[in-house]
């Protein structure tokens, strides 16, 4: 009786210190949303990381040089993860975090990290990866710095994506040159320190910034971001992930709770009848992510409609996040209403007293709307949400629709072409336009398409009834004829025309079999028996190289000297452009002289020490509404503020053709 008196105590006793420390740990999460006072407690333990000799407890010496920086700069780390599935908004939530930033007057940059294997995304398929974002600095980077760019109206470097391959490259690098002194190199600490390393090295890197009054990314800037969000790609969980994980675990001990959290952002279903939103996967991927050693700060939920009370409850109860700290980042119109979503939640005001990024009001709960921070109250009045609110409507409220085929190799992946629609977008809400894209696969639209027992003439019938046509890049033969056929009937329509990198390409061989009549003119990517300076409308360039794939064709920014007289120089309005690249082919030069005899004309081109290159081609505007090609991507450019010249060209050109239409058929 006794001895189970005894083992009664010992479990009671066992049972009460679980929940007291389950009790603490609670506490110690939600500090984010505490009194100045009992934040001041937890402040003082964030000097636990120093050693009573002053360093940094068991750092390289690189990484606690870049630790000690980024405290004494006073620097934010916001890290990005996502759950339950891929593809399930990361992107979208860590830039529009960015645009609050950017609200609220902080400098910001960002961070992409993707834990495969490959050092870039260069060599990877569009139909796997979708597109290849290329940065000015000719980085093949992933998608998602299209979004970073676009939301934060900065120019990122290649740097601002990390890849497996690229931090063991490093790794395996250092020990070849015996950086390590001999010691067994491992994943933890070498790779884990190498990881933080390369983060706080972006978070200090300034960043150029687009703005309004100019067209070009050289707004560069000597004062280092004041933010940085890092996004890790894929699903907490995966194993390729898992060294990542360690080292954001390892880098939030060293720089301490104030200076980094966490988002985590997961799915809500909706199922049933009547419907129901469900918190299990959620529940258990926060509950995954704990067991690696990190804990959400913030819980944005993706959903097909705003969170119920009753589920943002559940969702606390479960996973210990304050309920104010559960975002509901439901469907919307556009994505340019997400930002806005969070300010109605208070997410800003939620962020900066969670990182202690100024002074508090005493006893106020911040994750009330209303309970604005004191320095940042005015955030719906900035000039950054001012020109997100007018966006965001100009989607939603347009005046007329515009259909634009778009003419490529890899429709059937949705993000093959992202930056291509999203330049469209752009610049459909400059003129006020409802976008709508016809995608028509390029190899179903032959010369002899016309033919009514032929499946082709469906994809004939779609482009004709289109208000214009976009050709955009690719690599290898597929889909070539088809093309240069839909060129054709852009060209002698008056259908209004881009075309982007082979479709310029695809522009000028078009022209040298229909114009000039060089029947066989094609390009030396293709076939290797063409007559050299007759055929061969477009060749090789001299310094590429045919051995090596990545990163071996001509990258980044280049300078572009445009025609005094032409659309393209009215459209920039300046003489001088940059503009990304990403070709190992180019038009042959010594065609050039018959070509703009015939009437095309090469008004775009470039002097660099690499040789005089073709970039835009054109025909003039008293011959066709709008036909313009170029050799560089003038999507990876164009921002939400500031649509890319080219593509509002395109879209001015249809709206003026779809006036005129409909003119004569009131006359």
């Amino acid at each position: 009786m006794r001895h189970s008196q005894s083992m009664l105590q010992s479990t009671s006793n066992l049972f009460l210190r679980c929940c007291s420390l389950a009790l603490l740990a609670t506490i110690s999460h939600t500090h984010a949303f505490l009194t100045p006072r009992a934040q001041s407690h937890r402040l003082a333990s964030n000097n636990d990381i120093y050693s009573q000799h002053g360093r940094l407890r068991n750092l390289s010496p690189a990484l606690e040089t870049l630790v000690t920086d980024t405290l004494d700069s006073d620097r934010k780390i916001v890290v990005v993860t996502g759950g339950v599935l891929s593809g399930i908004g990361k992107g979208v939530t860590a830039s529009s975090i960015g645009v609050l930033f950017r609200a609220m007057g902080y400098r910001v940059t960002a961070l992409k990290i993707d834990p495969y294997l490959n050092v870039d995304a260069g060599t990877m398929s569009p139909f796997e990866h979708g597109e290849v974002f290329v940065l000015d600095d000719g980085g093949e980077t992933d998608l998602d710095l299209g979004n970073y760019e676009r939301f934060l109206s900065v120019s990122l470097t290649k740097d601002s994506n990390l890849s497996t391959g690229k931090i063991y490259q490093s790794v395996i690098e250092r020990e070849r040159i015996g950086e390590y002194l001999g010691k067994t190199v491992q994943v933890v600490p070498h790779i884990s320190d190498a990881i933080q390393e390369w983060i706080l090295r972006v978070a200090k890197t300034p960043v150029s910034r687009f703005s309004k009054s100019s067209t070009e990314s050289n707004n560069s800037t000597d004062d280092p971001p004041e933010v940085c969000i890092v996004e890790l790609g894929g699903t907490l969980g995966d194993i390729e992930s898992m060294p990542f994980v360690e080292a954001l675990r390892q880098l939030q001990e060293n720089l301490g709770y104030k200076n980094l959290c966490f988002c985590h952002v997961s799915l809500v279903p909706v199922l049933g009848e009547p419907p129901e939103q469900k918190t299990k996967p959620t529940q258990h991927s926060v509950k995954q992510m704990m067991s690696m050693g990190l804990r959400p700060d913030f819980l944005c939920c993706r959903g097909s409609a705003p969170l119920d009370q009753g589920t943002v409850s559940k969702l606390s109860l479960f996973t210990s996040v304050p309920n104010g700290a559960i975002i509901s980042l439901h469907d919307v119109t556009n994505i340019y209403r997400v930002p806005l979503m969070m300010i109605e939640q208070n997410v800003h005001s939620m962020l900066l007293q969670r990182l202690r990024m100024g002074p508090f009001q005493k006893g106020i709960d911040y994750s009330l709307a209303g309970s604005m921070h004191v320095d940042k109250i005015n955030i719906e009045e900035s000039e950054v949400i001012t020109d997100w609110k007018r966006l965001a409507s100009s989607v939603d409220e347009p005046e007329s629709e515009c259909v634009i085929a778009v003419v490529g190799k890899y429709i059937d992946q949705g993000d093959a072409y992202l930056s291509v629609v999203k330049a469209l977008t752009h610049a459909a809400m400059a003129t006020k336009q409802r976008l709508r894209i016809e995608w028509i696969e390029a190899s179903s639209l032959n010369p002899d398409g016309d033919d009514e027992n032929d499946d082709n003439a469906t994809s004939w019938k779609r482009l004709k009834e289109c208000d214009g046509c976009v050709v955009p890049g690719g690599f290898g033969n597929r889909g070539m004829e088809g093309k240069i056929a839909t060129i054709q009937y852009c060209r002698e329509n008056d259908k209004p025309f881009l075309g982007i990198c082979l479709g310029m390409q695809a522009a000028v061989i078009e022209y040298c079999r229909n114009v000039l009549g060089i029947e066989k003119a094609h390009s030396a990517e293709f076939l290797d028996d063409l007559k050299k300076d007759e055929e061969d409308a477009v060749i090789f360039m001299p310094e590429g190289d045919r051995e090596r794939m990545g990163g071996t064709m001509r990258l980044g920014a280049r300078e572009t000297i445009l025609k005094d007289g032409s659309t393209a120089r009215k459209l920039y309005g300046k003489e001088k452009v940059m503009e990304r690249h990403r070709h190992r082919y180019e038009v042959n030069p010594a065609l050039v002289p018959k070509l703009e005899e015939a009437g095309l004309q090469f008004v775009g081109r470039n002097t660099d020490a690499s040789g005089e290159r073709m970039e835009i081609v054109e025909l003039s505007d008293d011959v066709h509404p709008y036909f313009v090609a170029c050799q560089f991507h003038p999507e990876f450019t164009s921002r939400p503020e500031l649509p890319n010249a080219l593509f509002l060209g395109l879209l001015q050109a249809c709206k003026a053709t779809i006036v005129g239409e409909q003119a004569s058929v009131a006359a």
